[in-house]
């Protein structure tokens, strides 16, 4: 009936020859190789903007050339009519630390190119890194990490100088079980986080103890985030940091107008950012046609404009996406808006395509990088050189969708959705790096020995 003739996919799939199962796959000897082939390459650290092959290998980017040749046993994803970038750096990103008990936000930041989050919930404990550390340990497909709350952090029985040897582990154990917690675990994992988080929205500290949180993370090398929507608040943080290190958190929520005009309180926050001590973010969400979550904030067009220029004059140079935006009391952002916002922006012109991806790439790692004294972040994240980590975001400029988004060499999400069988390829994250495990999933089944 039909002259063309289909055939089999017997050389690249499972089959049935002569009353057997051929398992044609397990008999390819894999070399453990991926390549990501003929598509266009925006790298902005290593200043590559151009349509070329990527190698990937345990884990490392290992070749960016071009026609890179495949040999037995790659894995090859075309890449040809995409956009290849180093995968998304979301530093102010919601894991599950506002009950978010009817949404999976990890997976929903991998489907949407996340390859890396760091949560900053301000009711975070010491007890925050051995908590999602387990879950990191159980599974889960994005590099993570978290900030602790700056009050919880005050609040134990330990001096400044006692957190700063703490965070530093230089601290003894009999310190921390009688002035910390009497909680072995997290004594031994509360240093693993990437720093201190202050919140006017759950707490107001006193002058003194903000100056306490200023002491422990400059001498600790941990970044400082604080809220930044009361340009208030923002002014006395920025008063009180005397040459300190400080990072406004969204710092678009502040022309919002919930505590002054807005385009006033847009401009009395930017009047802060310094390129120096002072630096700032912006919402991806509130950066777009709608100006933020109709559930949440939304910055008029003044405002928005306000932050276009910053973008433009590089006063700020980050995006995060403060999501997701359905949990409970939430409405900042939404890591759904991250790859179009940076479309968006460079379509309209305010950033090259090559500047709008180092907002969510280059960018934050450099700015963690350097507040962490860890120079890690800048060799392995945020850039797809030889030795980076393999954290891509393959993207459809189209559809503005993740097509890959491929963590530590895994793809863990596909045509945004997420890939199950490779849903523990991330890690975690600290100042210092990041460990595949930190055990504490597994304690309940065996402990490792020496």
């Amino acid at each position: 009936m039909y002259e063309n003739k289909v055939g089999f996919l017997d050389g690249a799939l499972a089959t049935v020859k002569k009353n057997q199962m051929q398992d044609t796959i397990g008999q390819i000897q894999k070399s453990g190789r991926l390549i990501l082939k003929g598509g266009h390459v925006v790298d902005p650290k290593n200043k590559v903007d151009k349509q070329t092959d990527i190698l990937i290998a345990d884990g490392i980017v290992c070749q960016v050339a071009d026609d890179i040749a495949a040999e037995t046993g790659d894995r090859v994803i075309d890449c040809e009519g995409l956009t290849v970038m180093p995968g998304l750096v979301d530093m102010h990103l919601h894991l599950g630390d506002l009950f978010e008990v009817s949404t999976n936000p990890i997976f929903c930041a991998a489907e949407d190119g996340v390859t890396l989050g760091l949560s900053p919930g301000a009711g975070n404990t010491f007890m925050a890194p051995s908590l999602l550390g387990a879950e990191v340990d159980h599974g889960v497909p994005i590099n993570l990490g978290v900030y602790l709350g700056a009050a919880n952090v005050l609040g134990t029985q330990m001096s400044v100088d006692e957190l700063i040897r703490m965070f530093k582990g230089e601290i003894d154990a009999d310190t921390l079980s009688t002035k910390m917690t009497r909680n072995g675990i997290t004594n031994t994992t509360a240093a693993l986080t990437v720093g201190i988080k202050d919140h006017m929205g759950h707490f107001i500290m006193s002058d003194e103890n903000i100056d306490k949180i200023y002491e422990i993370t400059s001498k600790a090398n941990l970044i400082y985030m604080s809220h930044t929507q009361d340009p208030e608040h923002a002014e006395r943080l920025v008063s009180l940091a005397k040459g300190r290190p400080l990072h406004l958190a969204h710092a678009t929520a502040a022309g919002c107008g919930t505590h002054m005009g807005a385009a006033e309180g847009m401009k009395r926050v930017l009047d802060l950012v310094n390129g120096d001590n002072i630096s700032a973010e912006f919402v991806t969400t509130m950066l777009r046609a709608g100006r933020g979550s109709r559930e949440g904030l939304q910055l008029p067009k003044e405002s928005q404009k306000l932050a276009y220029d910053a973008l433009e004059s590089g006063k700020v140079k980050i995006l995060i996406s403060d999501g997701q935006n359905q949990g409970t009391m939430k409405g900042f952002g939404d890591t759904r808006d991250n790859i179009p916002a940076i479309i968006e922006l460079s379509q309209s012109g305010v950033l090259s395509l090559s500047d709008a991806v180092a907002t969510m790439t280059c960018n934050p790692a450099a700015l963690i990088g350097n507040r962490t004294a860890n120079n890690w972040w800048t060799d392995k994240i945020g850039h797809l050189g030889v030795g980076a980590l393999a954290n891509v975001t393959v993207v459809d400029m189209d559809d503005k969708l993740a097509t890959y988004t491929i963590v530590n060499g895994e793809i863990v999400s596909f045509e945004n959705r997420a890939v199950r069988r490779n849903c523990g390829a991330g890690g975690w994250i600290s100042k210092f790096g990041m460990v595949r495990k930190t055990g504490v999933g597994e304690l309940v089944m065996f402990s490792y020995q020496k």
